[in-house]
């Protein structure tokens, strides 16, 4: 995957604009084949405080979901949307039998932070109480995400945990911490599709230096997790954030916070949108569903 990359001529994504970031990011998906087939999708429009965001519903073929995921792409809080996740929506629909609302929130450096925090809280909250209009019946509430994206849906389930109830938290490679002196930045921080100089540029975007250690942007930084919801997280053995990965796993897990945490080896940050191309992140992906599947659990449902 490294050799093609680079002999594609692929620019490190700090290399030049956000909006050539973002091209970047959209170009490799005709690269990521197709996701299975999954029931009914719409587009909508999530009401935040700052006026409705674009987001996209998938349904379970069964058409009685367990469960509603509302899903937060990756992209350094800068980069993706929903379409550049939409692979990876579907196979989470596919194999865990719940319904992902894959959301479109604002971002850097048009809107810093908090923008992007304030629209998953609003997306969360709205998802919670508008479950039975968008499913037809009850179900349980998991909050997802990848990297800046699962940063936004940890420090929002944080926020809201005394608000609405949240069966998981799924996590791929999170964001928690700014601190670029981590042993895994220094043995993976140049040659990866991620990079510190890119993690550098996305924070410098994303906020002010001086908020970088608020825990609402490094999560495990919070004085108090306790009550968070249960987790799921997959930290990449070759990628600059697999330490504080495993950090906030135990930072959790001192919290009283029940944590499952899988290392995945030989892959690099972003994997979970390879699911198609490498077995291995397929598997990792396979297994986020199934903790979802599990944390939702069957319910009774209600009709309309």
């Amino acid at each position: 995957m490294l050799q093609a990359m680079r002999a594609a001529g692929r620019p490190a994504l700090s290399a030049g604009s956000p909006a050539q970031a973002r091209e970047v990011v959209s170009a490799s998906r005709s690269a990521l084949g197709a996701g299975p087939q999954v029931g009914p999708v719409s587009e909508l429009r999530v009401p935040t405080r700052a006026g409705p965001l674009a987001a996209r519903l998938y349904r379970a073929q069964s058409g009685q979901e367990p469960g509603l995921v509302v899903y937060l792409h990756g992209g350094g809080w800068v980069c993706g949307s929903v379409d550049d996740f939409d692979v990876l929506a579907r196979a989470l629909v596919d194999t865990s039998g719940c319904a992902v609302l894959s959301v479109d929130y604002r971002l850097a450096p048009e809107f810093p932070f908090p923008a992007g925090l304030e629209d998953a809280q609003d997306a969360m909250v709205w998802a919670h109480d508008h479950m039975v209009q968008l499913l037809g019946h009850g179900a349980r509430l998991v909050v997802a995400g990848d990297s800046a994206g699962a940063n936004l849906a940890t420090v929002a389930a944080t926020l809201l945990r005394q608000k609405i109830s949240i069966a998981l938290q799924c996590l791929f490679y999170p964001v928690t911490d700014a601190d670029f002196s981590r042993a895994s930045y220094q043995a993976h921080g140049e040659g990866l599709p991620l990079t510190q100089a890119d993690m550098q540029w996305f924070f410098g975007l994303y906020a002010p230096p001086a908020l970088w250690q608020e825990a609402e942007i490094s999560p495990v930084r919070h004085p108090d997790l306790a009550g968070s919801p249960p987790a799921w997280i997959a930290a990449a053995e070759y990628d600059v954030l697999h330490d504080e990965a495993l950090d906030y796993a135990a930072r959790l897990r001192a919290a009283g916070v029940p944590v499952t945490l899988q290392r995945v080896l030989g892959l690099p940050h972003g994997f979970a949108r390879m699911l198609n191309l490498i077995p291995e992140a397929g598997a990792a992906v396979s297994d986020a569903a199934e903790h979802i599947r599990l944390a939702c659990g069957p319910m009774k449902t209600s009709a309309l």
